[in-house]
């Protein structure tokens, strides 16, 4: 009897390890830690393995555009999947939105950003880091930002810009800028800003940063692209995603 139960066991095994597969997925950059998080339990729980490339969504457009062969993209916006669905370059009733991030002003300087934002209008910092607002929905909203406070004429000379919101995170957290527009989600755990000093933008400021997911035409047939996308809209990714401010 003990036996029987191990070959069975040994056969269930076996046959979801022959089972899984693997997705190449395109990732916004602001998406970077919850998802390090949600394909390791993703690989733990259904044996698939998530290849995770990480960049501006606009980068990825032009990628998918030229025939890169990512079978799921996680956009920072809602525009550019419905416009590659439009363009027919998706699977289409596949396009959701996974999450709503949350803008911050952020310095590695402990004393620097007030809870207002009004440190931009001050002469406390020489740069101002953005992401590309033609490439990251993340620096378009920076933009609205600063148009909103009606600080235009005092940063703008100072604004530095990075490719995707990751380099952006990556000026200020090396100190080559005071102050930068990042994703709460990278400078936060729990509620809890993990370092420095931030401002957390009202969401009223700016355009709401939904971030759809779709299925790209190259992972129609591909079960762990499907599984994927079911799995972020599961309790164990979506728990993950409001540990670092998504709203969902």
């Amino acid at each position: 009897m003990k036996f029987r139960l191990m070959l069975a066991i040994a056969s269930t095994l076996f046959f979801s390890t022959a089972q899984a597969g693997e997705v190449t997925v395109a990732v916004a950059a602001n998406f970077i830690a919850p998802m390090q998080k949600i394909a390791q339990a993703f690989e733990q729980d259904t044996g698939h393995r998530a290849q995770l490339a990480f960049g501006a969504t606009g980068k990825f457009y032009a990628q998918i555009k030229n025939g890169a062969p990512f079978a799921v993209l996680l956009a920072a916006d809602e525009a550019t999947p419905e416009r590659l669905e439009k363009e027919g370059l998706t699977v289409r009733g596949t396009r959701f939105t996974y999450a709503t991030g949350r803008l911050a002003l952020w310095s590695k300087n402990a004393n620097l950003v007030d809870d207002k934002g009004d440190v931009l209008r001050g002469s406390g910092f020489n740069k101002l880091a953005i992401a590309d607002p033609k490439l990251a929905p993340y620096g378009a909203a920076a933009m609205q930002v600063i148009q909103h406070l009606g600080v235009q004429a005092k940063v703008i000379p100072k604004l530095v810009q990075g490719e995707s919101i990751g380099q952006t995170y990556q000026f200020v957290s090396t100190e080559n800028a005071q102050l930068g527009f990042v994703a709460l989600s990278q400078i936060s755990l729990d509620g809890r800003i993990t370092q420095g000093s931030a401002w957390v933008v009202p969401p009223s400021m700016h355009t709401p940063l939904k971030q759809d997911a779709v299925l790209l035409n190259a992972g129609k047939d591909n079960p762990a692209a499907i599984a994927l996308l079911k799995y972020l809209q599961g309790d164990k990714a979506t728990t993950l995603m409001r540990q670092y401010g998504y709203a969902l």
